[in-house]
């Protein structure tokens, strides 16, 4: 099998940001809208508080908390995520700032925010443990920290499993599934919270088809695009139908449709 690999030379960093970049992830968020208005809703909100969305993507969180008339401020480090972010937002009226920001170097004081949320995002950072203190660093002491993880097994966490086969991520970087670990999260962020609630969710992607569900993922999803356009045709061809096979035995529809579960943890810690 032939693997596709980055130069030794491209830094992780930059490689995280070319798989976000590939594609157009909004069409994917979209299909998990409602993710970011349940974790708003468990973080219970008040008008007025000011909020930071980190890895805010096309802005699925930022974007709810601001129907919540919040003060809400979202960064990533994809500039082409927060362009899509800043369109979804004036067309619905909604005054959000969107500016670039690495989440393991977050620019801003301390402690100027109410709520730190991130919704599949700080999850991907290289140095996760860095991530974590600049969650912390940046909530007021008695604000809250709201995260969604995916949990270590499942649909979500094969497809992942899958493509790394075939295209590896760059050398040392941690798995993203281990913020999906409740041991883990407490060791993340310690004696810096006072209490952390984890509940398991699913959501749910629906699709026409198997293969409806391929295409809009080779079409728009990074992680997934990429490594198609970089393989050779008969490696293209058995991704193909590995993730092909997954999709079906995850399937949950019962007729000829696509029904996917995403379970996943939604997060809401109290800053100490």
């Amino acid at each position: 099998m032939t693997e596709v690999t980055m130069q030794a030379s491209t830094a992780p960093k930059q490689r995280m940001q070319q798989i976000w970049a590939a594609g157009d992830f909004s069409k994917i968020a979209t299909g998990i809208v409602i993710i970011g208005e349940l974790l708003c809703e468990s973080a219970d909100l008040r008008a007025g508080q000011a909020v930071l969305d980190v890895a805010t993507g096309s802005g699925n969180t930022a974007i709810a908390a601001a129907r919540r008339f919040c003060e809400v401020t979202g960064v990533d480090f994809v500039p082409a995520l927060l362009a899509r972010a800043r369109e979804r937002a004036a067309a619905e009226g909604l005054d959000i700032v969107f500016q670039e920001g690495d989440c393991e170097h977050l620019p801003f004081a301390d402690g100027i925010f109410d709520a730190v949320f991130s919704t599949f995002g700080v999850m991907f950072a290289g140095d996760q443990q860095k991530a974590a203190d600049e969650l912390l660093r940046v909530c007021r002491p008695g604000g809250k920290i709201c995260l969604t993880t995916w949990v270590p097994e499942g649909y979500m966490v094969e497809t992942h499993a899958t493509i790394a086969r075939y295209a590896p991520p760059p050398p040392g970087m941690p798995s993203p599934m281990a913020w999906g670990s409740e041991q883990n999260l407490t060791r993340f962020f310690g004696a810096g919270v006072a209490s952390m609630q984890v509940t398991r969710r699913r959501a749910t992607q629906r699709y026409l088809s198997a293969q409806h569900w391929l295409l809009h993922m080779r079409s728009n999803f990074g992680p997934i695009l990429l490594p198609f356009s970089m393989l050779g045709a008969p490696e293209r061809e058995k991704l193909a139908e590995e993730l092909l096979d997954l999709a079906a035995r995850h399937n949950q529809s019962g007729d000829g449709t696509l029904v996917l579960p995403l379970d996943y943890l939604e997060i809401v810690a109290l800053r100490r």
